[in-house]
């Protein structure tokens, strides 16, 4: 293959309510969305810094194709980082985007990559 590529899915995270009230300053329903490696936010719709510094490691892991039964591929509904916040953000994957591989990266593929399956 000349150009390899890969998959990775786009996202919305999106704020909704827990079994709590909002102690934090989330506004329900404010959302952004992941495509590639971008983020693109609502204009004008406030979103924690905290609540994306919590966020953040996982969007990477939830962009990608998973087994069935890992966890990453059924638990899409994450906690405010703050524990007395009621608010909670759901992950979901709205669509998904073919990339080749020269388009991320400059570094050559390596003949033995020892991270393939």
């Amino acid at each position: 293959m000349d150009d390899p590529q890969f998959t990775l899915y786009d996202l919305r995270v999106e704020t909704i309510e827990g079994d709590k009230p909002f102690v934090c300053g989330h506004e329900l329903g404010s959302s952004f969305e992941v495509r590639g490696e971008n983020l693109f936010f609502e204009t004008g719709k406030p979103f924690s810094l905290y609540a994306l510094s919590a966020l953040l490691p996982l969007l990477p892991s939830k962009q990608r194709p998973l087994n069935e039964f890992d966890w990453m591929a059924t638990d899409h509904v994450i906690a405010c980082p703050d524990p007395h916040c009621g608010a909670r953000f759901r992950i979901n994957r709205i669509g998904k985007q073919v990339f080749t591989r020269s388009e991320t990266t400059l570094e050559p593929l390596p003949e033995n990559n020892p991270w393939k399956e």
